[in-house]
């Protein structure tokens, strides 16, 4: 098999790997906090205590994928090119 055919296969199957997990599980933990949703910190005595709320995710901890976020921005532009509105009450009445 040529280099260029393998190389072709193997992002085909890497590509449909993901699209098949952001379709399973479209979210994922968050990089910041680790999906625990505030940040671990230590006080003076080294003891754990938790931190404030993670910025990023709000405090939930989880993320939305690329993947699946590049897939709801093409669903809502294709859905946004093609949905025609429903006519308002001056258009519908053209006589008046």
């Amino acid at each position: 098999m040529p280099p260029a055919l393998a190389a072709i296969a193997i992002l085909t199957i890497v590509t449909l790997g993901y699209a098949s997990l952001c379709a399973a599980s479209p979210f994922g933990d968050c990089r910041r906090c680790n999906g625990l949703g505030f940040a671990l910190t230590t006080d003076r005595r080294g003891k754990p205590k938790r931190g404030k709320r993670c910025r990023r995710c709000k405090g939930h901890g989880k993320r939305i994928r690329t993947g699946r976020w590049l897939y709801n921005w093409l669903t809502r532009l294709h859905h946004d090119a093609t949905h025609t509105p429903a006519p308002t009450h001056k258009e519908a009445r053209p006589w008046q």
